[in-house]
């Protein structure tokens, strides 16, 4: 088994004791989050839905992202992937929620959002948390380590951590 489907494994070990969901809402690791959870047997149990919004004009209609946000700070930024995360536990009615949104290259990005950004939300019930990582690597190296990444702050979320320190 490779890291990430032990963190997938933790991750519903985790969910199933509290009888709880997650819901994930995914731009630039195109449902790699998603992919991970349900390689987990069972998983059906504690994963309610994936939400796969590339453009910016899905993640308004799907997840009800602000279209003011993506001109005001842009696609990848705290406040985007936090509404990301916020409307997908809207639409599913999960529990926790994860959201990312990033520069995963090789093109796209910028001297203020290089190759390698990466803002990744993390919510359960009102509160949210978002950390911005800069990962390093090709566009698969920037996809898993925000797959990684993903997991292990859901796994402290659910296990009453904060998810952004460590």
């Amino acid at each position: 088994m490779s890291s990430i489907t032990d963190l997938a494994a933790r991750l519903g070990a985790a969910l199933r004791s509290q009888s709880a969901q997650v819901t994930t809402a995914e731009s630039c690791t195109g449902g790699g989050i998603a992919e991970a959870i349900t390689r987990i047997a069972g998983s059906s149990a504690w994963f309610e839905a994936g939400f796969v919004t590339y453009s910016n004009s899905q993640k308004t209609r799907q997840l009800q992202v602000p279209e003011h946000l993506f001109v005001d700070v842009g696609a990848v930024s705290r406040e985007v992937v936090e509404a990301m995360a916020r409307g997908a536990q809207q639409a599913s009615a999960a529990r926790y929620a994860v959201a990312v949104s990033g520069v995963a290259g090789p093109g796209g990005g910028s001297p203020e959002k290089p190759v390698g950004t990466v803002w990744l939300a993390w919510a359960c019930g009102d509160q949210k948390f978002a950390r911005c990582f800069h990962f390093g690597g090709d566009r698969q190296a920037v996809r898993e380590q925000s797959v990684e990444a993903a997991l292990v702050g859901l796994i402290k979320l659910v296990s009453g951590e904060n998810p952004i320190e460590g």
